[in-house]
């Protein structure tokens, strides 16, 4: 038996397939696991609205398989709770019922061609139904009844009982912000789009299923995007947007501090005047979702310059990075920041980077703990909120430049 090292999980969190494994063992017990929260109705046509809530595949890419998602049943505004992220932070609803939400929607599964994005979205309508700002109502018809199991990746909320769909039916009606609308046929590139969308307020997870659904780019160039790229590839493209905003402008006055906890993950976000350095670190206890067989405090770290030059890359961290960059560009101003992310036990089932994007808004939307706060007060401040700081010995260093974390380990 071979044992795999926590520092090599929480690098990969089931999807990089670090380890040389063809699945991940710690993902695939815990489906096993939430097999019993699969509550698919044994029927062959499921009928209700979707939350929205589609996702297309990697395997197989360029032919990728795309997952069309509808709690049975459910209609109308109630079918929303099902894809929420926004809202299941705002309320603070906790992990089990994100898990149980889920693993309720049923998902009929479509091999489809990257390369046909427009016939998914109109003759099938199945692009606008995606970007839908209201659930639209749905009929699905299964080549064989859902198995019933969840399946779970770092990225992406979980995906409950699936089967093949012989056919799919859009019978409700999509509503489109008008902004989408134009962008869908308007021959720009996608980052183009992706900032468009953004500026007329459209949330982000509506802009991943758009580009995700290949509605966006040149007209002759729109492919379907995996869920995955997609999430990251929004992330990033703002991120860019944000730093050029901030290129010129002035510095924050004093050190800020910010702090939230949610779903068994603690958030630090600490700021400075600077040009804009940004440094994530991830704490993860032992006996955690990746770090089973650890003794002591797993960490993780990558830092990334004013030019957007990182020395590795991290679903996590852009999502983070993009919800502090976002934060910046409406007040105007620039700071080097440093987040650091604890993960507890309690965070049993990864549900997807969404919270780790809405914790962080949060906490800064909440306002920061201290205007300006000594070194020694900051490390006081750390061991409070994150207890395992202190066990770590770890200590933080305000250098001349810029913030980083000294470990002692």
């Amino acid at each position: 038996m071979v044992r795999i090292p926590p520092e090599l999980c929480t690098r990969c969190k089931g999807y990089k397939k670090l380890c040389g494994l063809p699945s991940c063992p710690i993902l695939d017990r815990l489906r096993s696991q939430a097999t019993a929260l699969a509550r698919a109705r044994w029927e062959r046509r499921i009928g209700g609205s979707t939350p929205p809530a589609v996702l297309v595949g990697e395997a197989g890419y360029p032919r990728a398989t795309l997952y069309y998602m509808v709690p049975p049943g459910i209609e109308g505004p109630e079918a929303g709770a099902y894809e929420d992220p926004q809202g299941w932070s705002e309320k603070s609803v906790p992990l089990d019922m994100i898990i149980r939400l889920r693993s309720s929607l049923v998902s009929g599964s479509l091999k489809w061609d990257v390369k046909r994005p427009l016939d998914l979205t109109y003759s099938m309508e199945v692009g606008l139904a995606a970007v839908s700002l209201r659930p639209v109502e749905s009929e699905v018809e299964l080549e064989r009844l859902p198995l019933p199991k969840v399946r779970f990746d770092g990225f992406t909320s979980p995906l409950g009982p699936t089967a093949p769909a012989s056919s799919l039916r859009i019978s409700g009606s999509p509503l489109l912000a008008k902004k989408m609308e134009s962008m869908i046929w308007d021959d720009v590139k996608a980052e183009v789009g992706v900032r468009e969308l953004w500026r007329s307020g459209l949330d982000v997870y509506r802009i991943q299923r758009a580009l995700s659904l290949g509605m966006l780019g040149r007209l002759r160039r729109r492919r379907l995007v995996p869920t995955r790229w997609a999430i990251t590839a929004v992330d990033e493209i703002l991120s860019r947007y944000f730093r050029e905003r901030l290129r010129t402008a002035k510095e924050i006055s004093d050190l800020e501090v910010y702090y939230r906890e949610y779903l068994g993950n603690r958030f630090l976000i600490i700021m400075k005047p600077g040009p804009g350095w940004f440094e994530w670190v991830e704490l993860w206890h032992p006996m955690g979702l990746w770090t089973g067989g650890a003794t002591k405090v797993t960490v993780w770290r990558l830092t990334e310059d004013p030019m957007g030059r990182r020395t590795a890359d991290d679903g996590g961290f852009s999502a983070a990075k993009e919800a502090v960059l976002e934060h910046l560009a409406k007040r105007g101003r620039r700071a080097d920041v440093i987040i650091v992310r604890e993960i507890l036990p309690t965070y049993y089932a990864p549900v997807g980077n969404w919270h780790i994007r809405e914790t962080v808004k949060r906490a800064l939307q909440e306002g920061f703990v201290d205007k300006a706060l000594s070194p020694q007060e900051l490390e006081a401040l750390a061991s409070k909120r994150i207890e395992s700081w202190g066990k770590a010995k770890g200590r933080l260093m305000l250098l001349k430049d810029r913030i980083t974390l000294e470990r002692f380990w």
